[in-house]
């Protein structure tokens, strides 16, 4: 095993230009890090989605989380977008730049796999309601052996969704939302999570862009970030607990991060203390091997 391994969620936010995280990439595998590129691409989605006469829906739970209704055409559109054309682009990308990249999608060699979402409980006009017919699940279960491989290999794997679920005895491909299968991935490798968003970091003053909440390493400290976290900064809050918490299967993240793709050298950034850093320390997870 050569150097740490970096686990990197590129976001699909039209205000992202990934050439920047792209280039840091390719300083950081040449400098000898393992990365795992994990993108979205919520973006191109919708825009396929209009281009088709559809309109994308957006729901919301009842715990505040705003986040996609997958339905049957949506999936199709998903299937079509992200393993396609979006991981082509970042593969492609990554070759120009010097890096041997691997493109993958959840559903290869079982790579991330979990339960499948039925229904959905939303609110509508105020009322919570049961969404049937939704086409997502949560991606519990990485083949850490399948990247390990292939960044033992010299590789640098390119992840995105669509994940595998069991549907009544059969594997099914469903949405999986990128920034927690990012985080199932740095919590099943044991390495730093850097998620990349369109914003310096979590906000204390979401009016004051100078405000980024820098470090979380306690958790008085952790409760003062998710009041701050609104909208869809909460789902990233989220993802990286999730990465944080060990269990008996993961080791845990050793660290994750909320920072800004279009910083220069985005992801050594991060690295190195810029957007909002948070600690296992700060989820309870003090004893996570920290690589």
């Amino acid at each position: 095993m050569v150097g740490v391994t970096v686990v990197v969620k590129v976001g699909g936010a039209r205000a992202v230009d990934p050439a920047g995280a792209l280039a840091d990439v390719a300083d950081l595998v040449e400098g000898g890090e393992r990365v795992v590129v994990v993108h979205g691409g919520s973006t191109a989605v919708d825009d396929t989605l209009e281009d088709l006469g559809e309109q994308p829906e957006y729901v919301e739970t009842p715990s505040g989380v705003v986040g996609r209704f997958t339905d049957e055409r949506t999936m199709e559109v998903f299937s079509m977008v992200l393993p396609g054309k979006l991981n082509t682009d970042l593969v492609v990308g990554l070759q120009n730049a010097g890096v041997n990249a691997v493109g993958l999608s959840g559903v290869d060699g079982q790579l991330l796999t979990g339960p499948r979402k039925s229904a959905v409980r939303v609110v509508e006009d105020g009322t919570r309601k049961i969404r049937r017919g939704d086409h997502s699940g949560r991606a519990e279960r990485v083949n850490a052996d399948l990247l390990e491989t292939l960044l033992d290999g010299g590789y640098t794997p390119v992840v995105t969704v669509p994940m595998l679920a069991d549907d009544s005895g059969e594997w099914v491909a469903v949405n999986s939302d990128a920034d927690r299968a990012a985080a199932a991935v740095a919590g099943a490798l044991g390495a730093d999570l850097v998620l990349l968003t369109d914003v310096p970091g979590v906000l204390a003053d979401l009016d004051d862009p100078g405000s980024v909440i820098d470090r979380v390493d306690s958790p008085a400290e952790y409760d003062r970030l998710t009041d701050a976290a609104e909208g869809f900064m909460t789902r990233k809050v989220m993802a990286a607990t999730e990465a944080l918490e060990g269990d008996g299967d993961r080791p845990g993240a050793a660290s994750a991060v909320i920072a800004d793709a279009n910083a220069d050298a985005p992801i050594t950034g991060a690295l190195g203390g810029e957007g909002t850093t948070i600690t296992p320390d700060a989820v309870g997870s003090g004893e996570t091997d920290q690589g």
